[in-house]
């Protein structure tokens, strides 16, 4: 048994010297998705320099001299809500759709839906605008939220060897850290009055150049050649849809690793959606923070974010495996959540954001763990589902943590805790760490089995 474990050991060890060697020439794996991330980075940027001013804009359209504004964070969990209704259903189908007929016009689709709710506060930002900026910005999140990720991450697999994927994923979301980084920085130097419109500029640029410089990586569902009248056409579309998504829900069951990395998801998603939900208004609130101090956490997270996804990731992963990757993000997660929620003084909040560097993590953990247990045809099915999944989970916490929130930083508050909610989502982050400490141990067990079968064979 002894020799055994010398073997198992020395073969991660040599694993990883190859892995290291490998991740040197990191930017090697990346040249075949240039055309696909320099949009991504460019409509990120767009996207997140926006996050530290919609604060104010809201707040200060809704509510004029009222920090708290209990009606934008009801606003906020009214929209995160109907966003996770619809996504339930509409993340599988994206899923489906990019395995069938290609991942470049989903995502084109999913890509342009940003730049109608932004153009609207460009236009005006009015209560009434801001009425329309809600409506447009609820479509667009049904359609693009998670999906642009997770079809993007079906396109790296496309190209990517499976053992080299959990590296290229951490080089991807650690690609969105920096643009996040820049984001942020546009932000904190910028006028206002020009955030949006430098906002929209680049959100129009990014389906314009995957247009004219992406590449399809899946063959196209050939069209039959009798066209039924319109009617039967709509119900056979829907009896496949309904059949497909029905396989794709049989393909994750009926696998244990996808069926645990789900649970791990679903409760994962449901305490940080909860979290970041309410956490701008509940730090303008309780601590005043504006514009400014918004984007100085973003920027924070941001570099350690960079570094950590794109330099410690890919050497740790062949050590230790996605696995415990996962779960030591997770438990990250859990002092992100607690430090926040009982924060005695705004320095407590940045030291809390710095548990963000080693969450993020988990994201390319999850899509490495579901794209190796699943074939190279049912990518989009499989991360598709999963973040279906992730999608009830955003739609069940506004709708406790957006009244929490509100009763917890008024003045009816039963006790004097104003991050009270922000404690009750770090409940659910340890359920998804057992989940996930579970999913860790089976992979062990395998790996050994894997490891001493040969050696009973020979016996």
């Amino acid at each position: 048994m002894h020799a055994e474990r010398t073997f198992y050991l020395t073969a991660r060890f040599l694993g990883s010297k190859m892995h290291l060697a490998a991740w040197k020439c990191g930017f090697g794996e990346l040249r075949p998705l240039v055309h696909l991330l320099l949009p991504l980075c460019v409509h990120w940027i767009a996207e997140e320099m926006t996050v530290s001013v919609l604060v104010d804009v809201i707040t200060n359209a809704l509510c004029p001299g009222n920090p708290t504004c209990p009606q934008a964070i009801y606003f906020n969990g009214t929209e995160q809500t109907v966003v996770g209704i619809f996504k339930m259903v509409v993340l599988p189908l994206l899923g489906q759709l990019a395995d069938e007929y290609g991942r470049k016009p989903l995502l084109l689709l999913t890509i342009s839906t940003s730049i109608f709710p932004f153009g609207v506060l460009v236009w005006d930002q009015s209560k009434a605008y801001i009425y329309a900026y809600y409506v447009l910005r609820t479509i667009a999140k049904i359609l693009s939220q998670g999906s642009i990720f997770f079809i993007s991450v079906a396109y790296a697999a496309d190209l990517v060897h499976e053992n080299r994927r959990a590296a290229v994923f951490g080089w991807i979301t650690g690609l969105c850290s920096a643009s996040h980084v820049v984001g942020n920085l546009l932000a904190r130097f910028l006028p206002e009055k020009y955030i949006f419109l430098v906002s929209i500029v680049l959100l129009i640029f990014c389906p314009i150049y995957m247009y004219f410089f992406l590449d399809e990586t899946v063959e196209r569902v050939p069209k039959s050649d009798g066209e039924p009248g319109c009617l039967s056409k709509t119900v056979d579309v829907l009896n496949r849809r309904f059949g497909t998504m029905r396989d794709a829900a049989g393909i994750v069951l009926d696998n244990p690793t996808l069926r645990s990395i789900t649970y791990v998801s679903f409760f994962l998603k449901l305490g940080m959606t909860g979290i970041t939900s309410v956490l701008m208004f509940y730090l303008k609130a309780v601590f005043g923070f504006d514009k400014n101090q918004n984007s100085e956490i973003l920027m924070l997270v941001g570099f350690g974010s960079i570094f950590t996804q794109m330099l410690v990731l890919p050497l740790i992963n062949p050590l230790i495996g996605e696995e415990a990757i996962l779960c030591l993000a997770i438990l990250a997660s859990v002092a992100y959540a607690l430090f926040y929620g009982l924060a005695w003084a705004a320095w407590v909040a940045y030291l809390a954001a710095s548990f963000k560097v080693i969450y993020v993590l988990a994201r390319p953990a999850i899509y490495a763990i579901v794209s190796k247990a699943s074939s190279s045809s049912n990518q989009g099915k499989a991360q598709g589902f999963v973040a279906g999944v992730e999608s009830i989970a955003s739609l069940l916490s506004p709708l406790v943590m957006s009244p929490l929130t509100s009763w917890f930083i008024s003045s009816d508050a039963p006790f004097d805790c104003k991050g009270f909610s922000i404690v009750c989502a770090s409940i659910c982050l340890v359920i998804s760490l057992w989940h996930g400490c579970c999913l860790l141990k089976g992979h062990e067990s395998k790996e050994e089995e894997d490891l001493e079968t040969p050696f009973l064979n020979n016996a």
